[in-house]
């Protein structure tokens, strides 16, 4: 039996391997913005509407992904719950194309 130090090493490093196979898809994530996102966020991450936030100004992009996934799933203020439209993934991969709009 290992010892219970090792064993959580060991999990901790099947965890970070884990993780690497979900590694964001910008392609896609630009596919799924420009289907559901862009309306209001607009072309190139330049807000379409007035509070939506500017995310070629890097605008709402310091938060923590998770934080920004908790957001976009629950919806805030004027934009819709996105929680049962869109996989966690599919809005990682929308979450890693806005952070490539910052100018």
């Amino acid at each position: 039996m290992m010892p219970l130090r090792k064993q959580a090493g060991a999990f901790v490093l099947g965890l970070l391997c884990t993780q690497a196979a979900f590694a964001a898809d910008v392609v896609g994530g630009q596919r799924i913005y420009n289907q559901y996102c862009i309306g209001c966020h607009g072309p190139g991450g330049n807000s379409a509407l007035p509070n939506a936030p500017h995310f070629s100004r890097g605008e709402r992009l310091m938060q923590p992904d998770m934080m920004l996934l908790g957001s976009i799933k629950s919806g805030k203020m004027m934009m819709p719950s996105f929680n049962g439209v869109l996989r966690d993934q599919e809005i990682l991969d929308v979450i890693a194309y806005l952070r490539t709009l910052q100018r």
